[in-house]
């Protein structure tokens, strides 16, 4: 299901044009986002949507979950990570599983000035993480405008991640990765040469190895050890205090159950971990006659409507 996800072909007909909105996270440092307003938006839910590694706005189940909240009523939010989405000459910086300050701009500027009444937090692997982590960061300041977050396969745990990936029957996915990833640096690097100097590129064979010498060096962090501890939703998410859903495959070849199958989850009063035993990761692919071919869309929309407060704002 993990590839047949990635390659289904899709369309999205009735998911209306997008209004591009910049916002600044920190300084020196704009997060592209593609907005679908609802008529009357201040009145209308928001859904936040962020995407996973080397993914994007424009990534399949991105815009397969914003045309069902759009025909669910809710105003869509597709948010690109910083450098994705063709973003990578707004910001010098790389992104990385630790920058739940972006989705907390995002989140901000749609609560500012009462844009909108309520605000849901959605990500996919990687953007589960920093959804999960910018909802324990804020603990008990969260905004009541936040009413709730919601995950599909999220990377809660890097370090058992990254063990996974390394595993022999896991080598299509490091290796697709792992390539992305080297083509994004020397991008960068020709965008920002006296930022990014890079030597030993060719002898980086594993995910992990990338972590420690390109993506923990350049954002702060000692090595891909102490990035990955830091950086994991796992530290904060006793903290939570909105409903959350963690959409997860027993089956998931890069996010291992056992990660999010723990007591701090498990036992956490607003935390529902939904685990069926298949689904891969992001893929939650129905068979034709269940109705609905993309699962997951399904359920992460229904869970954010059920968390609304407002009475009706269906289309």
């Amino acid at each position: 299901m993990t590839v047949a996800a990635s390659f289904w072909p899709r369309r999205f007909p009735r998911l209306p044009a997008a209004e591009d909105l910049l916002i600044e996270s920190e300084p020196g440092t704009r997060i592209l986002a593609r907005c679908h307003w609802q008529p009357e938006r201040h009145r209308r839910p928001a859904l936040v949507l962020v995407h996973g590694l080397e993914g994007s706005s424009e990534s399949g189940y991105m815009l397969g979950t914003a045309e069902r909240a759009w025909l669910a009523g809710f105003s869509v939010v597709r948010m690109n990570q910083r450098n994705c989405g063709g973003t990578d000459h707004l910001t010098p910086t790389l992104y990385n599983s630790s920058l739940s300050v972006d989705v907390r701009a995002v989140v901000f500027r749609l609560i500012e000035g009462k844009q909108v009444p309520e605000v849901f937090a959605v990500g996919f692997s990687l953007g589960g993480n920093l959804v999960m982590k910018m909802a324990g960061e804020m603990g008990e300041r969260t905004p009541a405008e936040l009413r709730a977050v919601a995950t599909v396969s999220p990377s809660l745990d890097l370090a058992a991640c990254a063990d996974a990936l390394e595993q022999p029957r896991n080598w299509i996915y490091e290796r697709y990765f792992l390539r992305r990833l080297k083509r994004r640096i020397l991008h960068k690097a020709r965008l920002f040469p006296d930022r990014y100097r890079l030597t030993q590129l060719d002898s980086i064979h594993t995910i992990r190895q990338f972590d420690d010498r390109i993506t923990a060096p350049h954002s702060g962090f000692r090595d891909a050890e102490d990035y990955y501890f830091r950086a994991s939703a796992l530290r904060v998410i006793e903290r939570i205090r909105r409903p959350a859903l963690i959409l997860a495959a027993a089956d998931d070849p890069m996010v291992p159950f056992a990660s999010l199958d723990r007591p701090e989850i498990r036992e956490h009063p607003q935390i529902r971990l939904l685990g069926p035993r298949r689904g891969g990761h992001c893929g939650f692919i129905s068979r034709k006659e269940a109705g609905e071919r993309f699962w997951a869309e399904l359920v992460i929309v229904d869970f954010c409507r059920s968390q609304s407060h407002l009475t009706d704002f269906s289309r």
